[in-house]
Parts: structure tokens; sequence; C-alpha cells
């Protein structure tokens, strides 16, 4: 028996898309997302209200989990870490940017994998860490480095972590998605088992990881190029 699907609330992908497009408040495309995804669906504006003061009572704490782990990094790099970090990375003669990178990559991928998310991330890893020491085996090799190489070695840590928890997670049995889409895909007439859309994410996360790695494999090549041309532009400008 055929099953109506109303994809309408489909509209919220669409605004999501838009709205970072657009470079708007991120606070408010999630809002507008979350109420334009509810109405398509067919809520009435007091439940609606009610999921929204929901959510917010079950959150209320989160505030306090974010600021905490904040300050004690805060208090870590204000006593050094980075610095001990590039000092550390610069000792290692055979390390480049794009091979601890690589190396990261791996790690994060396989502990994502196995529901340790909370292991890597911006605030706790890539800025006070890889980020430092990314640019600590890349000033061993090159020098004093530009502004320019750090700001695109900062945004490869950043971009190595979000790679490697994206594609990682979807292999977590438990991860929410995967239980999202198979709640959604029950209420479809569809019936299928969390670990098999965690199984079919493993060739996906394989591939993530096989081209991401190839670009961190060509950084250490265009790091080169690049801070090659900045010298010759000085040395002409001197001359």
């Amino acid at each position: 028996m055929p099953v109506d699907l109303n994809l309408w609330p489909l509209i919220g992908v669409l605004i999501i898309i838009a709205g970072f497009a657009l470079r708007f408040n991120p606070m408010l495309v999630v809002i507008v997302t979350a109420i334009g995804t509810a109405f398509a669906a067919g809520f009435p504006l007091d439940k609606v209200l009610a999921a929204i003061g929901a959510g917010f009572i079950k959150t209320r704490n989160l505030p306090l989990i974010i600021l905490l782990p904040l300050a004690v990094i805060g208090l870590l790099e204000r006593h050094g870490l980075r610095q001990h970090a590039q000092n550390w990375i610069s000792s290692i003669k055979s390390a480049t940017a794009g091979r601890l990178l690589i190396v990261y990559l791996a790690a994060r991928q396989l502990t994502a994998a196995i529901g340790l998310t909370s292991l890597g991330g911006h605030p706790q890893m890539v800025r006070p860490l890889l980020a430092p020491m990314a640019e600590g085996a890349t000033e061993n090799r090159y020098g004093k480095l530009s502004g320019k190489v750090r700001e695109k070695l900062r945004a490869m840590s950043a971009a190595t972590d979000n790679v490697g928890l994206f594609f990682g997670e979807d292999i977590f049995v438990a991860f929410g998605a995967i239980v999202l889409m198979t709640t959604f895909l029950k209420e479809a007439g569809i019936e299928v088992e969390p670990i098999h859309v965690a199984l079919w994410g493993i060739p996906t996360a394989t591939a993530a990881f096989a081209i991401h790695a190839f670009r961190l494999h060509r950084l250490d090549k265009q790091l080169a190029r690049d801070i090659a041309a900045e010298k010759t532009v000085a040395q002409g400008e001197s001359a």
C-alpha cells in the first residue's frame, strides 16, 4: 500500500543552505529553520512553542558545559600550551604539517567511529594544539612564516578535524543521525536496522579519508611553493 509522504518539512534544508550562503546570523538561521520546518510539517503554534520551551529546559546547562572547558583551555594557553606544542613538534625533524594532519585525521576518524566524538574539536584540540603543531613543523623547515601561510595551516587543521568527525561518527551505530534516519524510514514503512546504516557509512568514511589525506599530502608541496614565491617577491622588493 503506497504511503503518502509530506516532503514540505525538507524546506528546512533549503533555509539552512540559503541562510549560510547569505551569511546570516547562524543562530537566527537555525531558529527560522526550526520554525519553518515545524509549520511545514503541520505543527500547530502551541506545539511549536512547547517544543522550543522543552528544548530550552533540556539544554539550559549546556552553556556551563561549554564555558568550563573553554576556561580551562584558556588558562593552559596562558601558561604556554601553544608554545610547548610548537617546540615539541619542532624537535621531530621528519614531521611536516601534512604528515601530522594525516595522523590526526586517522585518529579523529577512528575515535569518532567508536563514539568518542569529544576527544577532538576546534576549541579543545585544533586551536591550542593541532594548529600550533602544524605551524611549528612548517616553521622548523622554512623559518618564520607569513600570516597567509599561518592562516592556511589553521584552516587545514580545522578542516581535518571536521572531516574526521563528520565521516567517522557516521559509522557509530548509536549516532543521533543514524537513529533519526532509521526512525524516519520506519515511519515511512521501510524497516532498516541501525547497524546496516552504520556499515554503509564505512565506504563513505574510507573515501573521505583517502581524498582528504591526498589533499594533506599535497599540502607540503603547496606550502613549499607558496613560501618560495613569497621569498622571491620579498627579494625583488628589497633589490
